[in-house]
């Protein structure tokens, strides 16, 4: 992401909710899985990655409501409680350390397009993705894809939670 963070502005279609991005998202995920064609009702979900803690709520706040996952573990879901748009999820097995936000929930989508493309193996097979993208037929290892500041960001995170609940 080459924009400032202070451009990552979005919310809800009603206006309720806002929120901003007080850094640049770890990593962008475009999910071609066939959940999340269901869940969002089009070809895929583009979710930008970033710390909860990096979410700043600017005007009113979103109720998280428990939904069913592919991989079992439910995702919490942010939604506004007046038109119930999601803006973000967390995902099961990351507590709420880390927020998915709905890229499309961005005032800019376009200053987060995606790092990788996820699941192309369940892509619609009348979407192109572009030659020179990243794809995963599956889900990939973090490892090996994320920029080493997002991982040291996401590490950092993982330490500290680590540290604040010992098992």
């Amino acid at each position: 992401m080459g924009k400032a963070s202070s451009d990552l502005t979005g919310g809800c279609g009603c206006g309720q909710v806002r929120y901003e991005l007080t850094n640049n998202p770890l990593f962008v995920h475009c999910c071609h899985c066939t959940w999340c064609q269901r869940e969002s009702g089009s070809a895929f979900a583009l979710n930008a990655l970033i710390e909860t803690t990096e979410v700043n709520i600017t005007a009113g706040q979103p109720v998280l409501v428990k939904t069913p996952s592919e991989s079992g573990q439910g995702q919490l879901m942010a939604r506004c409680p007046d038109c119930q748009l999601a803006l973000w999820s967390h995902y099961g097995g990351r507590n709420t350390l880390i927020s998915f936000i709905r890229v499309g929930t961005l005032d800019h989508p376009a200053l987060a397009p995606p790092d990788i493309h996820i699941y192309t193996r369940s892509q619609q097979p009348w979407l192109s993705i572009p030659e020179t993208a990243i794809q995963c037929e599956g889900y990939y290892r973090r490892d090996e894809h994320w920029p080493a500041d997002s991982l040291q960001r996401f590490y950092s995170v993982i330490r500290q939670w680590q540290q604040e609940n010992p098992s």
